[in-house]
């Protein structure tokens, strides 16, 4: 499915959910939905096609439960895949990147965008460029 990101919601900010990311909210049980609320106010959440396919390549119980939780959030596709489709949908859509993988942190912030990140297996915590 093919989704127009430029029709989100009005003053929402957009965030993108890494694979890392969502098999750890499953496994650490964590509520990004009410973590983002307490962060950002008002957010949208958009899933990249590659990361749905990464999930259903891993065989995992967390990733199975973590594919079936991110039927809920809005698909977008991408040029690119792995790490390159998250920069450049998150440079396209001016979104915050949810994720634990240091060096896409990394290329975000150098790319002057916000990083969303797992903290203490717990909570969610913003690192900003």
């Amino acid at each position: 499915m093919k989704v127009d990101v430029m029709k989100g919601k009005k003053g929402a900010q957009p965030v993108i959910i890494d694979t890392n990311a969502m098999i750890l909210q499953v496994e650490y049980k964590i509520d990004f939905e009410r973590e983002l609320m307490g962060l950002l106010g008002s957010y949208e959440i958009f899933m990249p096609i590659t990361v749905l396919n990464e999930l259903k390549g891993i065989k995992d119980k967390h990733a199975k439960a973590a594919l079936k939780l991110a039927q809920k959030y809005q698909n977008v596709e991408s040029v690119k895949s792995g790490d390159d489709a998250i920069v450049s949908l998150a440079l396209k859509l001016n979104a915050i990147v949810i994720t634990n993988d240091r060096a896409l942190r990394k290329r975000l912030l150098e790319r002057g965008k916000s990083v969303i990140y797992v903290r203490q297996r717990a909570y969610l915590a913003m690192e900003v460029p």
